[in-house]
């Protein structure tokens, strides 16, 4: 199979300035994600979609493609990550390019591993699925949590007497991961989901950069992370 690695990285972050070129432990941050990639031996390219020469050039730098510049219809708040996707397909295809699949690498996911794309790829194998997404445990329970109202009273916030070892195992999507099989036909190009299972990553490789408390975080853990899996 022929398998594409898109990492976005547009400019325009507001909640931390310019984080995806932000030096995390001395690297820019979209790199941990060429790196993982690349690592992970499971792709034909590796491309960093973004709308900055600057982000262009640290991403060449460290071994990804920016064969084009990200629009700027796509670069504002309100695009979604599949458009670009879908945008980058169809300028590769435009250059006689297709794939087989498509990996979406959050460049905000630095801790993913290259062992959790070659897993990932594994249950899209074994599944004979057309779509793999991340997710990882919940730390608590949705039981345990509610919409607070205005004057913040919990008279209405029934808890369950449920002990927390007898609770259902909640996940949740990670954004770390996400892959996808392509079909080309003649009204365009589809991303296929319709059979689509999850890769359950680890919770400590699960941090989704945000802001520059996650920032800190993830630095602490870069100095001494574990590689134990979750209890």
């Amino acid at each position: 199979m022929r398998n594409l690695a898109i990492i976005p990285a547009r400019s325009g972050s507001k909640g931390l300035k310019d984080k995806n070129i932000k030096l995390l432990s001395g690297i820019p941050l979209l790199a941990y994600s060429i790196r993982a990639a690349e690592n992970s031996q499971m792709f034909n390219k590796i491309m960093v979609s973004t709308d900055s020469e600057i982000y262009a050039d640290v991403a060449k730098k460290y071994g990804a493609e920016v064969p084009f510049m990200r629009s700027a219809v796509l670069s504002g708040d309100a695009a979604g990550s599949w458009d670009v996707v879908l945008d980058v397909l169809s300028k590769y295809q435009e250059q006689d390019e297709i794939f087989d699949t498509v990996c979406l690498l959050q460049p905000t996911s630095p801790l993913r591993s290259p062992q959790d794309i070659v897993n990932g790829y594994g249950v899209l194998a074994d599944k004979e699925a057309d779509a793999v997404t991340a997710v990882c445990k919940m730390d608590h329970s949705p039981l345990w949590s509610m919409v607070l109202p205005e004057d913040g009273s919990l008279k209405d916030f029934i808890r369950k007497s449920v002990p927390r070892q007898m609770m259902e195992q909640h996940y949740r999507i990670n954004g770390a991961l996400y892959i996808r099989k392509l079909d080309y036909s003649e009204v365009g190009i589809i991303i296929l989901n319709r059979e689509e299972y999850a890769y359950i990553m680890d919770r400590n490789r699960s941090i989704d950069i945000d802001t520059i408390e996650d920032f800190k975080y993830v630095e602490f853990l870069l100095g001494g992370l574990s590689e134990n899996q979750d209890d």
